[in-house]
């Protein structure tokens, strides 16, 4: 059952963790302040996504290792005292697939978020952030 979370503060530019990525030629943030694992294994936080021009985008959302899937619970929306949310019109469950938009969402499942199924510790998640993810081996086994 999933738990019924409010709201963050707002991300705070200090509190940004760099996320890289190839997949976007945007800069990826998590805000390391709103990052929370659940009980309910729900990895939750305030994600920033800053085009080369200067648009941003800031979501509040979950990703759930276990079914591989993401949600937005609201969108930020700036303002002269830091920012405020609004929540989502629509808040679905969607599949997280491994395409070329917005494809960060794969990596968060693939290399940061989850080992699999099992979701990864806050303190796991903030560590291997910067460096895009775990170190995966994908070097084939030979005798």
């Amino acid at each position: 059952m999933e738990l019924d979370v409010p709201l963050p503060a707002y991300p705070k530019e200090g509190a940004l963790v760099p996320f890289p990525t190839d997949a976007s030629a945007a800069r990826v943030f998590l805000d390391g302040g709103t990052l929370m694992v659940g009980a309910d294994r729900i990895v939750r936080y305030a994600l920033v996504v800053r085009a080369g021009g200067g648009a941003e985008n800031v979501t509040f959302e979950g990703l759930r290792c276990a079914t591989g899937e993401r949600r937005v619970y609201a969108y930020g929306r700036r303002t002269p005292e830091g920012g405020t949310w609004v929540p989502a019109r629509t808040s679905n469950w969607t599949p997280i697939r491994d395409q070329r938009t917005n494809r960060y969402y794969f990596e968060f499942w693939r290399d940061l978020f989850c080992d699999g199924a099992r979701t990864e510790t806050r303190e796991e998640i903030l560590r291997n952030a910067p460096q895009g993810g775990r170190k995966r081996v994908d070097a084939i086994p030979t005798d």
